[in-house]
């Protein structure tokens, strides 16, 4: 069965952004880190059943700069772990759904990732997670 991996929340500020969901809400912050290929800083909240995270833009050209000038803050994407990547994107390839990314990209702990276009998804950014083996 697929697992919710995590929900993003993109905001302008991420130190802003923290006692709200840290000290407020009581969620743990597990660690903040630099995400240098998709242009964020992101905050990683565990919780039962996956993750809240927190994504700042660290460039105004990125994508996710963009979504926020766009859209402003809030929901950015939720995230759903498949054991076959290649396979379900081919599927869903197949069945004409848009794309922002036909092949995998792989993220520095070897997790293997793409996204759906929001067009495709009924209006929502759907990102879909491979865990390397042994995670």
């Amino acid at each position: 069965m697929p697992r919710l991996n995590h929900v993003a929340i993109v905001v302008e500020d991420l130190e802003a952004a923290l006692p709200f969901f840290r000290d407020l809400l009581g969620l743990p912050l597990a660690r903040v880190a630099e995400v240098p290929a998709e242009q964020v800083r992101v905050a990683f909240f565990p919780m039962e059943g996956g993750e809240i995270e927190l994504v700042q833009p660290t460039d105004p050209e990125s994508g996710v700069a963009k979504f926020l000038a766009r859209r402003g803050p809030g929901l950015h994407h939720i995230c759903v772990e498949v054991e076959d990547l290649d396979g379900t994107l081919k599927r869903l390839k197949e069945a004409g759904v848009q794309l922002i990314h036909e092949s995998p990209l792989v993220g520095s702990d070897g997790t293997r990732y793409a996204f759906i276009h929001p067009r495709s998804a009924f209006g929502v950014l759907v990102e879909l997670y491979e865990r390397a083996s042994g995670s």
